[in-house]
C-alpha cells in the first residue's frame, strides 16, 4: 500500500465475523490484514445452525460450494414435554432464496476450516493473516487507524489501515479500548454444552429438538458431520465442579436416553446467556461487528449469522467507499440497517426461550409460530422462518411495509440464459447493482439524472422476461416458474433496483433515483 498504508482494511479477530468482513472486503479487491490471537480455531462447536439468508451471502461470497460441504439440511423444529407431549413443531418451507434448504445444521470448527481454506484459495492475493497476533492497541486520526499486536513469539507489529473492523468477540478488548458500553443484561443461569460424536441413528435425530421444562429444558440437535449436542441448564446450587469428569456428564447423557451405544463424549463447556448491545457501532473509522456489537441468546440460531451478516453489509459498502464509487455517508447506514435486524432476532430468540423453559404465555407461543406485524414481519412467514427484510437504511421509499418491495431480500429462482441454459438468478445477473424491469428493459424506464446516477454506481440493466416470450438481449433473463415476476407483480413494481446484498433500494413505485445519503436514516 502506498501513502503509510500496510493495507486498506484491519480486521481485528479471525472467527466467522471477522472471516466473513475479510472475505467480502478481499472480494471486492480491498487489502485486508485480519490479526487474530489464537493460533489455531476455537474447537469447541458454538453456532449449530445457518439459514438461507446467511448461504446466499456464501454463494455471493463464492464460497457456497465450500461452505455446503460442511452443513446438513435441517428438517423441522419441535418443542417436546419430557412425557414426550408436542407443544409446537414447525416444518421449514422450501427456500426462496436459492438454498437447497431453509436451515442447515453445522459444526462450527469445521465450517471455519473450510471458509479460511477457500478464502486463502480464492482471495490471498488480499488477505493476509496473522495468526497468534494479540492486539494491544487501537489508535485512529483523521487518516487511518494504527493498530499494534504482539506476536506469539514476543514480537511487536504495528499495522497502518485505512480503516478497522472489531470482530473481536463478545468480550472486545477493542470495543473496551475506545471506551464504547455494552449495554443490557446476563443472565445468572450457567448452561452446559455437551458435544458428542454419534455412533448409530435413533428415531427423529434429523429433529431439532427443544425439550421443554422449567427445571430442565434441554436443546438437543444433530450439528452435522456425524456430531451431535446438548445443551443443559445447570440446577440451582449446581456449578461446573459438579461437571469436571466424564463420568459427571455421562448421567446427564444418559437421563435423555442415550448411552454409549449412541455417541461417544467427546467435550462439553459451560455459558450463559447474554442480551447485550453496544451503545454504538462505530467509533470514526472503527466499527463493532459480531459478537463485539451485540450479544444475544442462542434460542433464535441467529448470533453467529448477524455477525456474518453484519459483515456482508458493512463490508460491500466499504469497499466502495474505499473505491471511490460511494459516499463515506454510506457507511452510517450499517448500524442503522443492521442494529433493528438484529434487535428483532435477539427478541425472537428470548421468546422462544421462554417456549423452551415452560415460562411462555399462550400469546407468545402463538408469536412463535404465526406472523407478528409489531416486528415486520411478513404475512408469508412466522419469525423464524421470515424472509430477509430490513427496517432501515438506504432505501427509497417506505420500508418493512407488507405492501412495499422496498428493503425486502429478492427471491432467487432458477432461471435461464437466452441461450437455454440453467443458473440461479445470482449467478446469472453478476454482483454489484443491478436494475430489474419486468418484461421491459429498466434503462427505458429511467430520466436521465436517474440513469446517470446508476450509471455512477456501475448499475446493470436486466430484463426478466416470461418463457413464453422471446429474448431480446443477450443480458435477458428467462424466468422459468414466473417466480421473479410474480414476486414484483406482488408489490405493483414493474422495475426494482438491486443493491449488491440482493435488497431492493429504490423501485418504479418510489421513484427510482439512487437513494439519498444526505438523509440520515430514522434510527441512526
Amino acid at each position: 500500500m502506498s501513502d503509510g498504508y500496510d493495507a486498506d482494511v484491519a480486521v481485528i479477530g479471525y472467527g466467522p465475523t471477522g472471516l466473513a468482513a475479510s472475505l467480502t472486503l478481499a472480494r471486492y479487491g480491498v487489502s485486508v490484514i485480519a490479526l487474530e490471537r489464537e493460533e489455531s480455531i476455537y474447537p469447541r462447536a458454538r453456532a449449530v445452525t445457518v439459514n438461507d439468508w446467511t448461504m446466499r451471502i456464501m454463494q455471493n461470497l463464492g464460497v457456497g460450494d465450500r461452505m455446503r460441504s460442511a452443513i446438513d439440511p435441517q428438517l423441522a423444529l419441535r418443542w417436546l414435554t419430557y412425557d414426550r407431549k408436542e407443544v409446537m413443531r414447525v416444518w421449514h418451507d422450501p427456500s426462496n432464496l436459492g438454498a437447497d434448504a431453509r436451515f442447515y445444521n453445522l459444526y462450527q470448527p469445521t465450517m471455519e476450516a473450510e471458509l479460511r481454506t477457500a478464502a486463502q484459495e480464492l482471495y490471498g492475493e488480499h488477505l493476509t493473516v496473522l495468526y497468534g497476533a494479540d492486539v494491544l492497541k487501537v489508535e485512529q486520526d483523521v487518516t487511518g487507524v494504527t493498530v499494534t499486536s504482539i506476536g506469539s513469539d514476543g514480537s511487536t507489529r504495528v499495522i497502518r489501515a485505512k480503516y478497522a473492523i472489531a470482530a473481536d468477540g463478545g468480550s472486545s478488548p477493542t470495543r473496551e479500548m475506545l471506551g464504547i458500553p455494552l449495554e443490557g443484561d446476563t443472565e445468572n443461569e450457567q448452561w452446559i454444552i455437551i458435544d458428542c460424536h454419534a455412533k448409530r441413528w435413533w428415531p427423529d435425530r434429523d429433529f431439532l429438538t427443544f425439550w421443554t421444562d422449567r427445571d430442565r429444558p434441554v436443546v438437543d440437535v444433530a450439528v452435522g458431520t456425524g456430531a451431535h449436542r446438548w445443551e443443559i441448564p445447570l440446577r440451582p446450587g449446581e456449578t461446573p465442579d459438579d461437571y469436571a469428569t466424564e463420568e459427571q456428564v455421562w448421567p446427564l447423557i444418559h437421563s435423555l436416553g442415550h448411552d454409549e451405544k449412541d455417541v461417544t463424549l467427546h467435550q462439553w463447556a459451560f455459558y450463559r446467556h447474554h442480551v447485550r448491545m453496544a451503545k454504538t457501532w462505530r467509533q470514526g473509522r472503527i466499527f463493532l461487528a459480531g459478537d463485539a456489537a451485540h450479544l444475544m441468546p442462542p434460542w433464535a440460531g441467529a448470533g453467529m449469522q448477524s455477525g456474518i451478516r453484519d459483515s456482508y453489509d458493512l463490508g460491500w459498502k466499504l469497499a466502495r467507499v474505499l473505491h471511490g464509487r460511494l459516499d463515506e455517508a454510506v457507511l452510517d447506514t450499517y448500524e442503522a440497517e443492521r442494529r433493528p435486524n438484529v434487535a428483532f432476532y435477539t427478541h425472537v430468540a428470548v421468546t422462544n426461550g421462554r417456549v423452551i423453559k415452560g415460562l411462555a404465555t399462550p400469546e407468545e407461543i402463538a408469536e412463535m409460530s404465526a406472523p407478528d406485524p409489531s416486528f415486520q414481519v411478513t404475512p408469508w412467514g412466522p419469525p423464524l422462518s421470515r424472509d430477509p427484510v430490513l427496517a432501515d437504511g438506504w432505501f427509497r421509499g417506505p420500508v418493512a411495509s407488507d405492501d412495499s418491495a422496498i428493503a425486502r431480500m429478492i427471491p432467487q429462482p432458477r432461471v435461464c440464459d437466452p441461450m437455454g441454459l440453467e443458473h440461479l438468478l445470482d449467478d446469472l445477473i453478476g454482483e454489484g447493482f443491478i436494475l430489474l424491469g419486468a418484461n421491459v428493459d429498466p434503462a427505458t424506464v429511467l430520466t436521465p439524472e436517474e440513469k446517470a446516477g446508476w450509471d455512477a454506481l456501475g448499475a446493470r440493466y436486466v430484463t426478466v422476461r416470461p418463457k413464453d416470450a422471446y429474448s431480446e438481449a443477450e443480458t435477458d433473463v428467462i424466468d422459468l416458474d414466473h417466480a421473479m415476476l410474480d414476486w414484483m407483480s406482488r408489490y405493483g413494481t414493474t422495475v426494482i433496483a438491486l443493491r449488491p446484498d440482493r435488497f431492493v433500494a429504490a423501485d418504479d413505485v418510489h421513484g427510482l433515483a439512487v437513494p439519498d445519503l444526505t438523509r440520515p436514516p430514522a434510527r441512526s
